[in-house]
Order: C-alpha cells, then sequence, then structure tokens
C-alpha cells in the first residue's frame, strides 16, 4: 500500500462511531464535573461475572448435611479450616488462602435482565415496565463501573478505562442491561470485545480497520483525520456534532495505542502459559485479563459465557461437572497466581460473581426430564482476591440450605460500592441524567469487612 491510500468513508464512519465493528468504543475525555479525587486502592478491577446466575450450594457453599438439596456433588476440604468447596473446585480450594469468600450476598429480584444491571452497575434499574424489553439495555439505566470511572476519574492515557470480553450479553434481540455507559452518554461506552480470545486467528478487529488500515502502517494516520475532515457534511447532519467529533477522537487514540493493541496480542502468551489458563473461551478470557492488568486498565469484565451460561434450569449437575466449574476453577486460579507471580495481585481486586444463585430445591421444568436449579436472589455467594482483601476467611453464612442469610447480607449496590472505592472514586458522587437532574452514582456501603478479616 503506497502512500496514496485513503481510507473509506465507511470505515472513517466506523471508527468514529460509539462502536468499531461491534465493539462499543469509549471516550475518554475531560467531564464537565468531578467527583473529589481519592487515592486508588488498586489499579484495576477484574469482574468475573457467572452471567445466568451460578449455583451457590454447588460451588462455593455446599451443605452436605441438607439431604433434600444438596445435589450431586460431595464436598473437598480448603485451604480454610473447616471450609469446604464442591469437590469440582479443587484448584480453589487449594487457593482458599488467598480468597474471602462472602457467603450471604442477597436481594429481591430474581429477573435476570434487572439483576444484571444491578451488578454490573452498582445499582438498581430504573423502572420502565415489566416486560423483558423494558428491562434490556437502555440509556435510562446506570453507568456500568469503567464508564463512572472514565467520566469521574478519567485515565490519563488513551486506553479504554473498561473492557469488556468475551460474550456481549445478548440473547435474540434482548441486550441484557448494565453493559454500557447508560445516562452518561455513548462517549463513555467500554470496549466490548465480541471476538474469541481461544481462536487461534484470534485479533480485535476494530484495532485494525477493516479496509486495510491496520496499527502498523502508522503512517496514513493523519491521512484518516483529513479524511474525518472531508466527511463534514456528514458530520453536519448528526445532532451530537461534537459528541461525535470527541468519540472521533478517542477512536483516533484508541486505534494508535501500542500498549492496547500489545495486551490483545495474546499469542505473544508462551504455549505453556495459555495451556495453564485452558485453552477455552472462559480461560482464555482471563489470560487477557490479565494482560489488560499489565497496561493498568481500570475494570475488566469477564464474562463466564454468554446470557444463560450459568442459568442451569435443567442440566445443572452435568453442566457444572463437565465443563463449567473446570473451566473456571482452572482459569481463575491460573489468574490469581500470574498475577501474584507478577507482583500485580496487590493492585487488582478480583471479583467473581453471578446475578443471583440457585434454589436450594432441585427440581424439574414442565416436559423436561434433567434437575436443574431456579433462580434465587435471597441468598448467594461472592468471591474475592487481590486488592488488599484478606485472604483466608469465609464472610457471612447461609441457612441450613442455602435460602437465607443467617447474618449481614450483601447487596450488589455493597458491591459497586466496594468497587468504586478500590478504585478511588466516592461511591456516594453525583451524576447527573438525562434531565439534568442530580442523582447519586451508588447507594451501596463499602464492603471494610473484606479487608479487615472479622465479620462486622
Amino acid at each position: 500500500m503506497g502512500n496514496s491510500y485513503r481510507p473509506t468513508r465507511r470505515c472513517v464512519l466506523q471508527a468514529g462511531c460509539s462502536s468499531v465493528l461491534g465493539l462499543g468504543l469509549p471516550a475518554l475525555l475531560a467531564a464537565r464535573s468531578r467527583a473529589p479525587a481519592k487515592e486508588p486502592q488498586v489499579k484495576s478491577v477484574v469482574l468475573v461475572f457467572l452471567s445466568g446466575g451460578a449455583s451457590h450450594i454447588d460451588t462455593f457453599d455446599p451443605k452436605p448435611e441438607a439431604t433434600e438439596t444438596r445435589g450431586e456433588f460431595q464436598t473437598i476440604k480448603t485451604r480454610i479450616p473447616g471450609v469446604a468447596f464442591t469437590e469440582h473446585l479443587p484448584l480453589l480450594a487449594d487457593r482458599a488462602n488467598k480468597l474471602a469468600i462472602v457467603r450471604s450476598m442477597a436481594h429481591r429480584d430474581n429477573r435476570h435482565l434487572s439483576g444484571t444491571h444491578n451488578t454490573l452497575t452498582g445499582a438498581i434499574q430504573p423502572f420502565r415496565g415489566d416486560s423483558n424489553e423494558d428491562k434490556q439495555l437502555n440509556r435510562g439505566d446506570w453507568p456500568c463501573y469503567g464508564a463512572a470511572i472514565a467520566h469521574l476519574r478519567p485515565q490519563g492515557n488513551s486506553g479504554p478505562s473498561q473492557v469488556t470480553a468475551a460474550n456481549p450479553l445478548i440473547e435474540g434481540s434482548l441486550v441484557w442491561p448494565g453493559q454500557h455507559a447508560g445516562i452518561l452518554g455513548a462517549k463513555y461506552d467500554p470496549l466490548v470485545l465480541k471476538d474469541d480470545p481461544n481462536q487461534a486467528d484470534f485479533k480485535v478487529s476494530g484495532l485494525a480497520l477493516s479496509s486495510g488500515l491496520s496499527v502498523s502502517r502508522l503512517d496514513h494516520r493523519r491521512e484518516l483525520l483529513r479524511e474525518l475532515n472531508r466527511q463534514k457534511s456528514s458530520l453536519d447532519a448528526m445532532a451530537h456534532r461534537r459528541q461525535f467529533t470527541d468519540q472521533q477522537n478517542a477512536a483516533y487514540s484508541m486505534l494508535t495505542s501500542p500498549s492496547l493493541t500489545n495486551a490483545f496480542n495474546i499469542q505473544g502468551e508462551s504455549s505453556e502459559n495459555r495451556d495453564r489458563y485452558g485453552r477455552n473461551t472462559l480461560g482464555q478470557t482471563l489470560l487477557l485479563a490479565r494482560r489488560l492488568v499489565e497496561i493498568e486498565t481500570p475494570v475488566i469484565q469477564c464474562n463466564m459465557g454468554r446470557v444463560q451460561t450459568w442459568d442451569t434450569h435443567t442440566g445443572n449437575f452435568p453442566k457444572l461437572k463437565n465443563q463449567l466449574l473446570p473451566q473456571v476453577d482452572q482459569g481463575v486460579s491460573a489468574l490469581l497466581d500470574d498475577l501474584q507471580d507478577r507482583g500485580l495481585l496487590d493492585q487488582t481486586l478480583v471479583i467473581m460473581v453471578g446475578e443471583f444463585g440457585r434454589t436450594p430445591n432441585i427440581s424439574t421444568l414442565p416436559n423436561t426430564a434433567s434437575v436443574g436449579r431456579g433462580h434465587w436472589a435471597w441468598c448467594y455467594t461472592a468471591v474475592f482476591a487481590g486488592g488488599g482483601v484478606a485472604g483466608g476467611q469465609v464472610i457471612g453464612k447461609s441457612d441450613h440450605i442455602g435460602a437465607y442469610p443467617l447474618s449481614t447480607p450483601y447487596h450488589p449496590n455493597d458491591l459497586g460500592a466496594t468497587i468504586y472505592h478500590a478504585l478511588g472514586v466516592d461511591p456516594a458522587s453525583m451524576l447527573h441524567d438525562r434531565f439534568n437532574r442530580p442523582i447519586h452514582l451508588n447507594q451501596g456501603s463499602v464492603m471494610d469487612v473484606l479487608y479487615s478479616g472479622a465479620e462486622a
């Protein structure tokens, strides 16, 4: 390609809009108002999201004495005296000394969409109606964590404040809420990867434009900007011309960021390390997270499957035994070890959680034979590690069948407050909604017990 290369109009518009070939693109720009900055405890948060709601009873809060609810799995000892996990989490059991296991997470929303919004934003979704269509992704939602960080505590580099990998939470025409900047607008949307890092030819296509403009051909980047200016007539037709220009500038910075493109070069990892995480989408997503931690990406959301992956109404035990638990056990254990080996665990808060847990009772759906568990938001488990968390502890207690907390319950709002606090943002910071009304970013309480090592 010679110096006569000119990017196509389609290529330019893809780079400038809030999505690049299906990838959400944040604008890391100066906001008009800022929350008072706090000293962050960590540089990154890795949110390992068990989308669909994993069974707490079949993972980190087994009930071996409850014959009617315990299910098919046996239990194993962990590094914490007197604490057991399911038999299918042996690697994490051996690393329980690094973990804080919160067994009293609880809220009242048994619905996937709004429950997911609460978990991914730290705020209850504004009510718009009872149908799934009413609850799906909407600009009236609260911002995801990285979007709020970009708005309230923007980074000094050109990287995104949040990367979400590798499965956008979409089911048919329904797009799960909580995945973008909501009321803050498209310019703060996170970078959402649709590409599977386990594929041999994995590359983030949005960072090497399909029309031939690759990051390695940076001689043409000024030509790209000149072409943007040549598209002035198209830009003038847009209602938010300034915002669109900001998005173009953010796209330009991201397209030419060597640290980001290097982070996505997962092929640069040794075969041994890739094997260590597991040669599957879940494991390689967690390896990608470690690479993003190295460039200090503030929020890295790792979707452990698509929207219904952990929604085990049927086939609960074979799905967990044969696929989900072994992959997460291997991948998360490798992540913790890798971060520690590289001296990054103390500056990284790792959280593993779903939008809720599963019912204590085991049942079958109509016209099905394979047993499973239903949605259960009234008690479930979240696991924390790194970032100053006191490992080797169990926080909270559920009743004898895992149905309700017997100790202090912790809400997804509290999870959100803890994430913001760790990243140096006051959870009580004020935002403005679409009607310019002041609202609190978060109404939860920081889970200080994670750091003190003693139940509050």
